[in-house]
């Protein structure tokens, strides 16, 4: 009878075990961009590899395509605690994490390579304590490509082509500045009304990247792309910070070296992306133009005027132009 018991206590603790072992947070992340777009798959990366590392104790689930809203709701989803990850924009975060300002200031990057130089390095670091204060732990920077305007009315050859046209931009104080600044005018508008804001002619054209104007559509009803790379803007993947500080300091260290090792990938596909649907976009009909840039960037001064106005932001402007 002993053993009987002994047997049966064994294997209850070992079921005990094995349900605590089976046992799965599932984190949800959001993302406005299509199945299958860079940032979706690098976030779908990183919940692999965090699946993997901690023995199936935590899971990513990707809602992808604006499932969970447009990127202001998600926002404030992340941050109340609602879902637990988001991929945005930093651009948003201009108003609430100050430092994010001057990578969204136009011109400031010369290449993508010089913004993976700043970005994986002590401004990086600088940008992302920043969020902290706003209830946000920045897990990576993600490629997001040089942003370029487009149009369905003319060629933009110069800054006088600029002149009159309605551009949708990202809710940024910066870009609606840039815009003026061009000569243009600026409509802060949801990505997802893009589309039908340009069919409708409540827009004349968007600013954005490759890939966006690709899986977007855009190019349908919008023809005339121009590369000016007015910006290189990367994307942030934030994680709640309540959420975050829950976790073990041993769980911390794998989320975050997950969440680095996803950026690798997340760069390669993005790279393969752009090629991809730079050749969809021409295939469509689409033509692409080169202005001379410097015009736009000597336009650029009192966009810099209005937006660096303390010794910090003037200080890391300074960092990031002199980063080599």
């Amino acid at each position: 009878m002993n053993m009987i018991r002994k047997l049966a206590a064994t294997a209850a603790m070992t079921a005990l075990m094995t349900a605590g072992a089976l046992a799965q947070t599932v984190l949800k992340s959001s993302d406005t961009h299509p199945d299958g777009y860079p940032t979706v798959e690098g976030v779908k990366y990183f919940g692999e590899l965090l699946k993997e590392r901690t023995k199936g104790r935590y899971a990513v689930e990707v809602y992808h395509s604006a499932q969970l809203g447009q990127e202001k709701d998600t926002i404030e989803q992340v941050r109340s605690g609602v879902i637990e990850l988001n991929r945005i924009s930093m651009a948003p975060f201009n108003g609430t994490v100050k430092e994010t300002i001057v990578p969204a200031l136009p011109y400031i990057f010369r290449s993508e390579d010089h913004m993976h130089k700043v970005m994986d390095g002590p401004i990086g670091d600088q940008i992302k304590a920043a969020f902290e204060p706003a209830g946000l732990v920045v897990l990576a920077y993600y490629d997001a490509g040089a942003r370029s305007f487009y149009n369905k009315t003319r060629p933009i050859n110069s800054v006088a082509d600029m002149k009159g046209l309605k551009f949708r931009v990202i809710q940024s104080d910066i870009f609606v500045d840039m815009v003026a600044a061009l000569g243009a005018n600026a409509t802060p508008m949801p990505y997802g009304e893009v589309y039908s804001g340009i069919e409708t002619g409540v827009i004349d054209g968007a600013e954005n990247n490759f890939p966006s104007y690709d899986t977007a559509k855009h190019f349908e009803v919008a023809k005339n792309y121009s590369l000016d790379e007015h910006t290189i803007l990367p994307e942030v993947f934030v994680m709640n910070k309540a959420a975050f500080d829950k976790l073990t300091p041993e769980d911390q260290e794998i989320f975050k070296q997950a969440a680095k090792d996803s950026v690798g990938k997340q760069r390669e596909l993005w790279a393969a992306k752009v090629a991809e649907s730079r050749k969809i976009v021409e295939a469509g009909g689409a033509m692409i133009t080169t202005p001379d840039k410097q015009g736009f960037i000597d336009a650029m001064k009192p966009v810099y005027e209005k937006h660096v106005t303390d010794e910090v932001l003037k200080k890391m402007v300074a960092d990031v132009q002199a980063t080599k």
